[in-house]
């Protein structure tokens, strides 16, 4: 790892992203609901240069929640992208999709996982997956590049098959540990 670069993220090599994005057009999203991430920056940047996508960059992730429910009234589909520490922010929002049997598909990058630095992501990062269980959402995680593309599709597939929300975690193991040089 490179003691001077602020954060690690995939490179040029690791195109998981990049399936992602085409998984995304496959099944018709066209709303990406986000707060700006490192680990999501490469689909980020992939979903703004596609002109039949609309992105919106929230002030905070429950707000996502609520946009992907008014997009799916309006006949749209939509996928939120965060990262674990703003799932806590969703808790109370993803009953919305519950009461309104609301596909809800949410692309999940991991934080206090694998080689966290900030004790301060450790208990979210720790309490996502049960946190969404918790909430009745479905939830796969992936720990591999390999597993990213078959969970995300299966993530998005349950979504609309089961209306109600599903969320993919991609591990930090996948991602790399943010050291804002800090080793």
């Amino acid at each position: 790892m490179d003691r001077d670069a602020p954060e690690t993220r995939p490179g040029a090599a690791e195109d998981w992203p990049d399936r992602i994005y085409d998984l995304l057009k496959l099944h018709s999203i066209r709303q990406v609901a986000l707060v700006p991430d490192a680990g999501h920056s490469r689909l980020i940047r992939r979903c703004l240069a596609d002109n039949t996508m609309k992105v919106v960059t929230l002030t905070t992730e429950e707000e996502g929640v609520a946009m992907l429910a008014g997009a799916w009234l309006g006949g749209d589909r939509g996928v939120l992208l965060m990262q674990s520490s703003g799932v806590g922010n969703c808790i109370n929002m993803l009953s919305l999709s519950h009461i309104h049997r609301t596909p809800m598909p949410m692309i999940v990058t991991m934080r206090g996982d694998f080689g966290e630095f900030n004790p301060a992501q450790i208990s979210m990062g720790n309490a996502t997956q049960a946190v969404l269980e918790a909430m009745g959402t479905l939830v796969k995680r992936a720990d591999t590049p390999e597993d990213i593309a078959p969970t995300v599709d299966a993530t998005i597939r349950m979504a609309f098959n089961t209306f109600r929300p599903t969320a993919t975690l991609i591990g930090q193991r996948i991602i790399g540990a943010k050291t804002f040089g800090k080793d």
